[in-house]
């Protein structure tokens, strides 16, 4: 244990003369938790040598306080988090980080705070320093708060003012982040409390079935989210969750795969973020966005805005379709499932390959993004590039955990998000690639991070030739 221990410190001493060294010949300043989040001090990763030791340092330092913590501690941590949720929840719902902005770097006393949020001073006080113990907030004396590098990044950018008077617009025109933590914080945080109930009980356990998720036991509806948030009740949700898919498209570039000539088909488009990113990359590609009627109504109005040249050129078109019924392009070159296959267990995931294969040519491609799951442990089934090149991510340095641990929890976090929403799932590579070939899709490269961190890493597959189905 002694020898793990220094192993650890020693990851993370040496990581850290690393970044430092790397940001000096680089040019680029490291960040300062006290000091607010912005693109450029995000620079140093630019260097993914300075990446891979950022990584390095924050799993060894969650790793050497669990090894040296009480074991208790540790455990009633995370006991604890849905304490630490909560707070969160309200300093976002109640506008705190704005606030903050608006007083400045020197802080707010809480009573200030708690007037202009309409709340109770003494137990908002107590929330906010709950979540200051995670460097969201900072206390600088006792009850005056300022804003970190962390609660930085639940800043709207818009005025208190300008929120309280129309909340209703909170998210619109921002870059969708904070629309998802918020997302996550308020639904999410209560399905997650019924996930044992839905285990154990004999009509959901074995199911499924997008209707029976925890979602559905909480708010006691029997259809999907999807159709939930069609209703006018939920507008607000609606609206949000909107703002936090354009906001994570925004986070994933164009393919390369993409060629002159191609017609690219997004399945599932929504409002086409992300093909008009492929549109305007791509100047003699044709995208094609599918989606519902109301949202295709909707993606026209926004490239009309943004790109009306595309519409205008025919090199964008819309067309209503649901992804389960047999596809209508049967000449695409590429096929986009972004986002999708994590929204639908198993069976309703081979259906919608099932379709796409059926009107596959030899050579078009399929492009699945969503998260990989990788195990807590070696993966030796990936080692070996020569089965699917880039499939295979790199390992943390021993001993940390193999994924990275602390450092590569996101793609954790949005299985859990599936799970409750929709009795959906994200996949691990290998599970992945099982569902692709008995639906007539062999996957052919995988991009993975590097250094990893399972966040929208692409695969392509292409058509299995002489498949026949069922």
């Amino acid at each position: 244990m002694a020898s793990e221990i220094l192993q650890l410190a020693e990851l993370i001493s040496s990581s850290a003369k690393t970044l430092i060294e790397n940001a000096r010949k680089d040019n680029v300043t490291l960040p300062d938790l006290n000091d607010p989040f912005t693109i450029p001090s995000e620079a140093f990763r630019g260097n993914p040598e300075s990446a891979l030791a950022a990584n390095v340092i924050v799993a060894a330092a969650s790793q050497l306080a669990t090894a040296v913590g009480p074991p208790p501690l540790s455990i009633f941590t995370m006991v604890a988090g849905h304490f630490r949720s909560a707070a969160l929840r309200v300093c976002l719902e109640l506008n705190v980080t704005e606030i903050l902005r608006e007083a400045g770097p020197q802080g707010l006393h809480v009573d200030d705070i708690a007037a202009r949020a309409g709340v109770d001073s003494m137990k908002l006080g107590r929330l906010m320093r709950m979540i200051s113990n995670q460097n969201v907030y900072r206390e600088l004396t006792p009850n005056i708060f300022a804003n970190t590098r962390l609660s930085s990044v639940l800043d709207t950018g818009k005025s208190v003012e300008e929120i309280q008077a129309h909340p209703e617009n909170k998210h619109e025109g921002t870059m969708g982040f904070v629309a998802l933590a918020e997302h996550s914080l308020g639904d999410a945080h209560k399905l997650s409390a019924f996930v044992l109930e839905n285990l154990k009980d004999p009509k959901t356990a074995m199911s499924d079935e997008p209707n029976c998720a925890p979602f559905n036991r909480v708010f006691d509806v029997h259809v999907p989210l999807w159709e939930w948030y069609e209703r006018p009740e939920n507008s607000y949700r609606r609206r949000r969750f909107a703002v936090a898919m354009h906001g994570i498209g925004l986070m994933q570039p164009p393919d390369t795969l993409l060629k002159d000539g191609a017609k690219v088909v997004d399945i599932g488009g929504g409002i086409g973020t992300s093909s008009l990113q492929i549109a305007r990359a791509f100047l003699k590609v044709k995208t094609i966005v599918q989606d519902f009627p109301e949202v295709v109504a909707q993606a026209k109005t926004l490239w009309s805005k943004e790109y009306p040249e595309a519409l205008s050129s025919g090199r964008a078109e819309f067309q209503a379709h649901n992804f389960f019924t047999p596809q209508p392009v049967k000449d695409a070159s590429v096929f986009v499932l972004k986002q999708i296959m994590h929204d639908w267990a198993d069976p309703y995931a081979s259906k919608i390959l099932t379709e796409l294969r059926k009107v596959a040519l030899p050579d078009t491609r399929l492009l699945v993004v969503d998260n990989i799951v990788a195990y807590a442990c070696h993966d030796p089934t990936y080692s070996n590039n020569n089965r699917i090149p880039g499939a295979a991510a790199k390992d943390a340095p021993v001993p940390l955990l193999a994924n990275f641990g602390a450092a590569n929890e996101l793609s954790y976090s949005i299985d859990m998000l599936m799970l409750v929403y929709l009795n959906s799932q994200e996949r691990a590579l290998g599970h992945l690639t099982r569902l692709f070939e008995s639906n007539g899709w062999r996957i052919i490269r995988a991009h993975r991070a590097d250094p990893p961190s399972n966040f929208y890493e692409p695969v392509v597959a292409i058509p299995i030739p002489g498949f026949r189905f069922e």
